[in-house]
């Protein structure tokens, strides 16, 4: 993995094999709808496809929470032909009464079973503990995602609990920066 953080416009990227991960800009608005418009990912979510103004919403927030926080969530592209599939980052929010950040992936249903919500994920996973130093992450899998489950424990999540949020039933798994000792 290699990180560039881009000073000069306080952007970063980050390199795997197979993936080039950067901070979520403004002009990735289309690419992103055709996540959340199919019917596959969505599914996942329970919920109705984006339309534009939701999209556009959606996007506002998230870029909203990388200028606030210093992270947030990454476009995930794909090297060899410089599509972006996805997105992975890290999303700060309360679970339990406690500010926790949330590794979080969604990725177009073409590019599933390949390895790439993995190979993101594990590279989000190392700059949350090398480089901002934060001391664990959770991820909120509503139940019955096992492709998402597996995502998470490949990247060394546990289990951790299962309780409703929004009136959904949510798994909740847990990490903790090894790099971090406990006093």
């Amino acid at each position: 993995m290699l990180i560039k953080p881009n000073s000069v416009d306080n952007q970063t990227a980050i390199e795997t094999p197979r993936l080039l991960l950067r901070s979520m800009q403004a002009a990735d608005l289309d690419a992103l709808l055709l996540i959340f418009i199919d019917r596959k990912v969505m599914a996942s979510f329970g919920g109705e496809l984006f339309d534009r103004r939701q999209m556009e919403e959606w996007l506002h927030r998230n870029l909203e929470h990388q200028a606030h926080h210093g992270y947030g969530l990454f476009s995930v592209i794909l090297k060899t032909s410089g599509v972006l599939i996805g997105d992975c980052g890290l999303e700060l929010m309360e679970v339990d009464n406690t500010p926790v950040a949330e590794l979080g992936y969604d990725f177009r249903s073409e590019y599933w079973h390949q390895g790439y919500a993995t190979e993101a994920a594990s590279a989000v996973r190392d700059y949350a503990f090398q480089t901002l130093g934060l001391p664990h992450l959770i991820s909120l899998i509503r139940v019955g995602n096992i492709a998402s489950r597996r995502v998470a424990e490949k990247v060394g999540m546990q289990f951790d609990s299962e309780f409703t949020r929004y009136g959904s039933p949510y798994w909740k798994f847990k990490i903790a920066n090894p790099l971090t000792r406990r006093k």
